[in-house]
C-alpha cells in the first residue's frame, strides 16, 4: 500500500478544492423542489463548477462519465446518472455526489436530501450521517483504518440497518483515487490495514442500506442499486489526517463539526 503524505503547500490546496466542492451541494439546495429532474440539477451543478468556480469536474469523461454529478434516488446505492427525464417527487431521498479539481487538487463530497415527509428515508438519512460522524471522532494518527470500519457497522448495525460492502472510500488529494482503499466495515486483515499518519487525505462515504446490504450494478454501467430494492443513503467528506485529529476538507455551513475535538497524544 503506497499512501501519500500530503505537504503543508499540498494541503492548502486541498482546502480551497474542498471547500468549493461543498459549495456546490450548498448552492444546490434551493433548487431542490418536485418536478425538477436529476439532469436540470447536474446542469445548474455543472454551471456552477465550470462558470462560477472557474474548476473543472472531476467525473465528465472519468471512465466515459458524462456528467458533473451523481445523482442517487431512493433504492439507488450510488453513481446514479443524471437524467432530464427523472422527475423528483415528494417523499424522495437522494444524494448528491460532487468531484472537482481546482489547480490540480481534487475535492470530493456528497450529502442526502430529502424531499417532503419520509419517516423511514428521514431516519436512514440520519443514522447514515451520524455513521460518517462516528468515524470522524475516532480518527487520528496511529488509527488504524480497520477501526473507521468498525465503527460504521456496529452504529449501522445497531440502528437495523447494513453497510454496503462493494463501494468504499478512497485516497484522494492531487489524483481522484489513490491509497488506501477505506472499508465501510470490518475488513481488513494484516496484510491490508494500515494506520493514519498525519498528511494523509481520503474520504470516508459510508452507503447504508434499509434492507440488505448487497447491490447490483444496472446496464449502463455505472447506476448500483440495492438487490432487495430497499432504500439507500450515503453521506461524504473529505479529510486531512492531522497531528492531533482530522481537518475536514468539505465541511458545509449547515454542520456543526464542533464535536471534532482534537486528540490527546
Amino acid at each position: 500500500m503506497n499512501i501519500p503524505i500530503y505537504t503543508a503547500e499540498d494541503i492548502e490546496g486541498l482546502r480551497i478544492a474542498g471547500r468549493l466542492a461543498a459549495s456546490v451541494l450548498e448552492m444546490i439546495e434551493s433548487y431542490i423542489e418536485p418536478g425538477i429532474s436529476t439532469g436540470e440539477l447536474d446542469r445548474i451543478c455543472q454551471n456552477y463548477i465550470e462558470q462560477e468556480l472557474n474548476c473543472t469536474s472531476a467525473t465528465i469523461g472519468y471512465h466515459g462519465y458524462r456528467h458533473a454529478t451523481c445523482i442517487s434516488l431512493n433504492h439507488v446505492v450510488c453513481h446514479g446518472i443524471p437524467d432530464f427525464d427523472k422527475k423528483i417527487k415528494k417523499g424522495d431521498i437522494f444524494n448528491i455526489d460532487v468531484t472537482l479539481i481546482k489547480n490540480g487538487y481534487y475535492g470530493d463530497t456528497s450529502r442526502m436530501f430529502v424531499v417532503g415527509e419520509n419517516i423511514k428515508g428521514e431516519r436512514l438519512t440520519r443514522i447514515t450521517q451520524q455513521c460518517l460522524y462516528e468515524a470522524m471522532k475516532i480518527m487520528g494518527p496511529g488509527v488504524w483504518l480497520s477501526e473507521i470500519g468498525r465503527t460504521i457497522q456496529h452504529h449501522a448495525e445497531s440502528n437495523g440497518y447494513s453497510v454496503v460492502r462493494d463501494f468504499c472510500g478512497h485516497g484522494i488529494g492531487t489524483q481522484f483515487h489513490h491509497d488506501p482503499q477505506v472499508l465501510h466495515y470490518d475488513g481488513y486483515d494484516r496484510n491490508n490495514d494500515a494506520r493514519l499518519e498525519p498528511g494523509m487525505c481520503l474520504t470516508i462515504e459510508p452507503m447504508i442500506n434499509a434492507g440488505k446490504w448487497q447491490t447490483r450494478v444496472l446496464r449502463d454501467g455505472w447506476t448500483a442499486v440495492t438487490r432487495d430494492k430497499s432504500l439507500s443513503a450515503q453521506w461524504e467528506h473529505m479529510m486531512v489526517v492531522t497531528d492531533n485529529g482530522i481537518e475536514v476538507m468539505t465541511e458545509r455551513h449547515d454542520e456543526d463539526l464542533s464535536f471534532l475535538t482534537p486528540h490527546k497524544s
